[in-house]
């Protein structure tokens, strides 16, 4: 059987279904509709003459046949992006596109800072961020890399440090504490308003404090939990409550006293966010040129 243009066009649109087990996430990855993917899908299982998917409402995946094929022309097409992602020396202007997961606080606090100037350096780079708490493995998941604090990046990928170690602090409006009084001690919060972070292995966070030594780890009340600082932060500004942040993120609001810190000298110092990637594969020239120019720029200090 001879390959025609539309089989390769439509062999990576499998590779990428098959990678993601959804027809929904490889969509959102390859910039066309799922009803696109699943027309394409069709055709090449009716010129190919076996199903190389099963589908049902709630999940995708890999018929025998289909599992032989992606197994097969997975390296090939690897090689082909590799090769192809190499040109990018012979080029006046590098270009490519970037896919990258990211917590959320190193998306907002990282990430969008220093994209004006990097799009004005680079502007055929393309960077896409999905920004999640969720942990993901960002290989499986179609991602070139992904940011997290130090203390969570997984173990067998490479890191590299973007940011100086990030001050953990609890913040409250002005008119909270007017209202409820400020915390003298760690044993006080059990008598305060508090909202609660959960994680993003579904868990709720223990706030954990220290001084001279000296650590705690303390499951506070909360009437309100949320997975994104950003939500919390809202709420607090508002004056729902006590919340822990990284500093960074309330940083502003304090200097213009729209929140205050509290129980500062319980505050530790913690990992901070440092970008990882596969060791297995060609780290993209626009990936190397956005971690260069992060730590040129140092957003969060380095």
């Amino acid at each position: 059987m001879q390959t025609s243009r539309a089989d390769v066009a439509d062999m990576i649109y499998f590779l990428t279904i098959a990678r993601h087990r959804s027809f929904s996430r490889a969509a959102v990855e390859l910039g066309v509709s799922a009803s696109a993917l699943s027309h394409a899908l069709k055709n090449l299982e009716t010129r190919l003459g076996v199903r190389l998917l099963n589908r049902t409402t709630k999940s995708v995946t890999l018929t025998a046949a289909g599992d032989v094929l992606a197994q097969s022309v997975h390296k090939p097409f690897e090689a082909i992006d590799s090769a192809l992602e190499s040109l990018n020396r012979f080029r006046d202007t590098p270009s490519g596109r970037i896919r990258i997961n990211a917590a959320v606080e190193a998306a907002n606090l990282l990430l969008a800072p220093v994209m004006p100037a990097f799009m004005d350096r680079y502007p055929d780079v393309e960077i896409d961020v999905v920004a999640s708490n969720l942990m993901v493995d960002v290989t499986d998941a179609g991602f070139d890399a992904g940011i997290r604090y130090g203390g969570t990046v997984p173990e067998d990928m490479v890191a590299r440090r973007l940011s100086a170690d990030i001050r953990w602090v609890i913040a409250a409006s002005p008119a909270y504490l007017e209202r409820y009084g400020t915390p003298a001690h760690p044993d006080d919060l059990s008598r305060h308003r508090c909202i609660s972070s959960r994680l993003g292995d579904n868990r709720i966070y223990r706030w954990e404090l220290a001084r001279d030594g000296e650590a705690l780890q303390i499951a506070v009340p909360g009437s309100f939990t949320v997975n994104q600082a950003e939500t919390g932060l809202i709420a607090v500004l508002g004056g729902a409550g006590l919340m822990y942040f990284p500093e960074p993120l309330v940083a502003s609001y304090v200097k213009d006293g729209r929140l205050r810190l509290v129980l500062t000298e319980w505050s530790p110092l913690e990992d901070g966010f440092h970008i990882y990637y596969s060791s297995r594969r060609q780290v993209p020239t626009g990936l190397r040129l956005l971690i260069d120019f992060i730590q040129e720029v140092r957003p969060l200090g380095l």
